[in-house]
């Protein structure tokens, strides 16, 4: 049993289904699940793959996990690189906890993150396949076929297409997915090393040809291949011969590749869905939009996804916010996936596509922009994922819609240690506390602290540990005042600013 967002009961066999369990849908079924809203997770696999094409975890993914209380945890599970090698690109001074990119196979995050939505109760079903999505004013139904063959249908008040690039409930919506193919006839294979390389990850781009070498730490190595020369369908059997003469000419070497577990080749798009929404159905991940491989962005941009939607979804659904919330799903997170194809795109083309005879100036000019201390910052904030800000309303403070830094709170824990309630959170100066009075009247859907070394200010932070509001009123009478307003206003919902 359900309920329908701010009104009397509908029969739901759950408020919300996911469907696809990788690493996005696992985020939002924890998210949901943690706040109180009953969730279905369905998913075609049946059983954990060691198999994977993402390997690479950002900085501001690991953020929102830290804000989940299991960064740390998959943190353990691989190796911290903090320089990008190809461009040479310095992590390490980042403003953040994680100054680096953790390399380590999708599996982990999956097995993470699927411990933690169980934790808290999302119901996993695994071997069921979703044959058709339809909805109506009051719900979504989801049909679904199990592994036995059997049909069945599930209804829900909204539903998320988690499911990836060939998304069934895209394809039920009827939504376009334009776009165009970035790389074709790319090679993967999950190796082991007669001679590891002594700095991995190794990287080479010589016109014709890329390689990269990856290591996931418990003795396997994640290689990448492409080249100009040999440009195959999808279908075309690859050997690891293959792979080791591509890496040669790349690398110089081939670093005594043998035992694969996993080979294939595939080619990669640059697409995005015009609407993430439809009605009460949601795209995100891999649904709504793919992109080159280069720079590792894919899995994380999923991530974010769905770390966006999660509070706003649990916000309408416990009747905190009204559903015109949902809509800023949309708005804030199809630029995010527009400006990753972009880059991604820029990434890849500047590696494939430089002539062999002037790979030494691309080289070189890399490394001569990076210089600036300048550049290297922005570039190193756009890698790491932690320059996404969404846009603010005109006369908004600010702060509004950034990242929210992690501050040390007069309690003796971190900022996003205090997010991981899944409520919003107001901070305020440790020399400018709020009044009891205020606590008592929205304790149950904010929490509020103090900050050491906050000025000036106080700031009101969103779930997924972006700033709703901030105000820099001096006068604790005045800036009292307003908090009440935007507490009363939208303590489950999106701010004004100031």
């Amino acid at each position: 049993m359900g309920g329908r967002p701010g009104g009397g009961p509908v029969d739901f066999d759950a408020q919300v289904v996911i469907v696809g369990a990788g690493p996005a849908g696992l985020l939002l079924a924890g998210d949901l699940a943690e706040s109180g809203v009953s969730t279905i997770v369905v998913e075609r696999r049946v059983r954990d793959s060691e198999l994977t094409r993402a390997f690479s975890v950002n900085a501001r993914t690991l953020e929102q996990l830290d804000a989940r209380g299991v960064a740390d945890e998959l943190v353990a599970t691989g190796l911290r690189n903090p320089v990008l090698q190809f461009l040479q690109i310095d992590l390490s001074r980042l403003p953040t906890r994680y100054p680096h990119v953790l390399v380590t196979p999708q599996y982990n995050t999956e097995r993470v993150l699927r411990a933690r939505a169980r934790t808290h109760g999302a119901d996993l079903r695994e071997g069921c396949e979703v044959t058709d999505v339809r909805q109506d004013a009051d719900g979504v139904e989801v049909r679904v076929r199990d592994a036995d063959g059997a049909g069945h249908t599930l209804r829900a008040a909204y539903v998320v297409g988690a499911d990836g690039r060939n998304s069934t409930v895209r394809r039920c919506l009827g939504l376009p997915f334009p776009g165009r193919a970035a790389v074709r006839s790319m090679m993967l294979a999950d190796v082991r090393l007669a001679e590891p390389p002594r700095k991995p990850p190794t990287v080479g781009a010589v016109g014709d040809a890329f390689a990269i070498v990856v290591p996931f730490g418990d003795g396997w190595f994640r290689v990448m291949a492409w080249s100009r020369r040999h440009q195959m369908p999808d279908s075309a059997s690859v050997d690891l011969e293959e792979v080791k003469a591509i890496a040669r000419r790349a690398l110089g070497r081939d670093f005594g590749m043998h035992d694969p577990r996993w080979i294939s080749r595939f080619h990669s798009d640059e697409r995005q869905s015009p609407r993430y929404r439809d009605g009460r159905v949601f795209l995100v991940g891999d649904a709504a939009h793919v992109h080159s491989p280069a720079g590792g962005m894919g899995m994380n941009t999923s991530i974010q996804d769905s770390a966006n939607l999660g509070w706003k979804l649990a916000a309408v659904l416990r009747g905190r916010a009204p559903e015109a919330l949902l809509d800023s799903y949309q708005a804030e997170r199809h630029p995010v996936g527009r400006r990753v194809i972009r880059r991604s795109g820029a990434l890849l083309r500047g590696v494939l596509t430089t002539p062999r005879a002037l790979c030494g100036v691309r080289d070189f000019a890399a490394r001569t922009v990076l210089r600036f201390p300048p550049v290297a910052r922005r570039l190193a904030r756009a890698m790491a994922g932690i320059d996404i800000a969404y846009r603010a309303a005109a006369g908004t403070h600010p702060l509004t819609g950034k990242r929210v830094p992690d501050i040390p709170l007069t309690d003796g824990r971190r900022l996003y240690e205090a997010l991981r309630g899944r409520r919003f959170v107001l901070v305020t100066p440790a020399d400018a506390p709020f009044p009891g009075s205020i606590a008592g009247e929205w304790g149950s859907g904010v929490e509020f602290v103090t900050a050491v070394g906050l000025v000036g200010r106080a700031v009101l932070v969103r779930p997924d540990a972006y700033i709703a509001w901030a105000t820099s009123e001096r006068s604790a009478e005045g800036r009292d005042v307003r908090i009440r307003e935007v507490l009363a206003a939208s303590c489950g919902g999106v701010v004004a600013g100031e």
